[in-house]
């Protein structure tokens, strides 16, 4: 039977520096009492496992840590907060965090061995000191730069950085968040006794009280937390481990190694209280999704209602001039001739704003070239026999004559479709 392939997929990152620093970090201890193979080695494999654990933006700010245990001033820490990212380096950040945690810097015994290596030139000697010196020496000078750009603009213009609305919303889930990690850090330092049902989450959200947003920010919060966990369950085997390339097959080695301490006793505890915590924003999110008022519709102008509107502005042959289309949106009745066909027709409104109070959904209205809102049984038009005698008796009409003049007209009534074209005349509205 052939193997079932299995899909090269690097296992992810988790999702900001606090969740990743839960994670068992590569150790350097006892490194004095290794070969200069397996320092490089580990340096190595090391290297690849920050990088493939932590977000970029999480790397950078390792370095003002490290700039900090090595005597830089405030100022200068500053400025490097301040730089772009482009201005150090994702290896910077992974390298500091290294020195941080114990790593050895410039080693002889790794030295020898990186000269034994083929294709290498040269002696290593630009060692790690010298390495982040060198990057921080620039990022400060950029940094200094953007600081001074900054109180400039706010010299100039007096104001001062106003976090964003999903910036705020983000700080706040965290806080939200603390009593969950706390639960969860049990997890983390003893899964064996680990309790996943000894929190009550219920109670915990119901006095923190998240919003709908503040729940959709803590879900992502622990969402990727079983990430490596579904990785785990598709684990290749050394078969297929070998048909990948080297840096695929060392990825999947470093996950198994991470958790190569738990029993899968230990990560159904972990998966059981995450689901738990998500099932329970879900309820937020739904809930609100069901209270939620419908957004009204943006109310548009009359005059954007009607551009689309063909109709004939003037018709010299019966000395007729079309009303402003804008008086339609919200009438009761509106009086059309078309000067081809001879036929004028009455627009009666389906509902009706008797007091005038202009209320949402009341008389009619148009859409594209079409009249809406009217009444199509009541709504009519007839053919005039002699149209030029029975438009000028129109135009005398008023209010009271016009509730009959359609009654006087001996043609056939038929009903209108609403459309109108460049032969309409737009006569009257009420």
């Amino acid at each position: 039977m052939a193997m079932p392939k299995v899909k090269k997929k690097k296992p992810r990152a988790a999702p900001r520096l606090q969740r990743g620093a839960k994670l068992k970090e590569p150790s350097w201890e006892g490194w004095e009492e290794w070969t200069g193979e397996a320092i490089h080695k580990h340096r190595r494999h090391t290297h690849s496992w920050y990088y493939e654990h932590f977000k970029p933006a999480d790397l950078y700010g390792n370095v003002p840590v490290w700039m900090e245990a090595n005597g830089y001033t405030k100022d200068d820490i500053k400025a490097v907060k301040n730089a772009p990212n482009s201005a150090l380096s994702i290896t910077a950040g992974i390298v500091a965090r290294m020195d941080i945690k114990g790593a050895p810097r410039l080693n002889k015994k790794e030295a020898d061995h990186w000269v034994s290596l083929p294709g290498t030139g040269g002696e290593l000697t630009c060692g790690v000191e010298r390495f982040l010196k060198e990057k921080v020496a620039f990022a400060i000078k950029v940094g200094k730069e953007v600081v001074e750009v900054k109180q400039e603009v706010e010299k100039v213009e007096g104001k001062k950085y106003v976090p964003t609305i999903q910036e705020r919303i983000q700080d706040q889930a965290i806080a939200m968040s603390e009593g969950i990690d706390e639960w969860l850090d049990g997890w983390v330092d003893d899964p064996k006794s680990f309790d996943p049902n000894g929190f009550d989450l219920k109670a915990h959200l119901k006095k923190v009280q998240p919003t709908q947003a503040h729940a959709r920010k803590m879900r992502t919060m622990w969402e990727m937390e079983l990430t490596d966990f579904d990785d785990l369950e598709r684990m290749p085997t050394k078969g297929q481990l070998a048909k990948m390339s080297e840096l695929d097959a060392d990825l999947w080695d470093q996950l198994k190694e991470g958790y190569s301490h738990l029993k899968k006793a230990d990560i159904a505890k972990k998966r059981k209280a995450v689901d738990a915590i998500n099932a329970e924003l879900d309820f937020i999110i739904d809930q609100a999704k069901a209270t939620r008022k419908p957004r009204k519709p943006k109310q548009r102008s009359a005059t954007k209602v009607v551009e689309k509107l063909k109709f004939s502005k003037a018709d010299p042959k019966y000395s007729l001039a079309s009303i402003d289309p804008t008086l339609i949106v919200g009438a009761t009745e509106l009086w059309v001739f078309n000067v081809k066909s001879r036929k004028l027709g009455k627009y009666i409104a389906s509902n009706v704003d008797p007091k005038g109070l202009g209320r949402d959904g009341t008389g009619l209205s148009v859409k594209g070239t079409t009249i809406i809102g009217f009444d199509e049984n009541t709504s009519i038009q007839k053919t005039l026999r002699k149209p030029a005698d029975q438009l000028k008796e129109f135009k005398n009409s008023g209010k009271v004559a016009l509730r009959k003049f359609m009654d006087e007209i001996a043609t056939t009534d038929t009903k209108l479709n609403g459309r109108c074209n460049p032969d309409t005349v737009l006569l009257k509205v009420v």
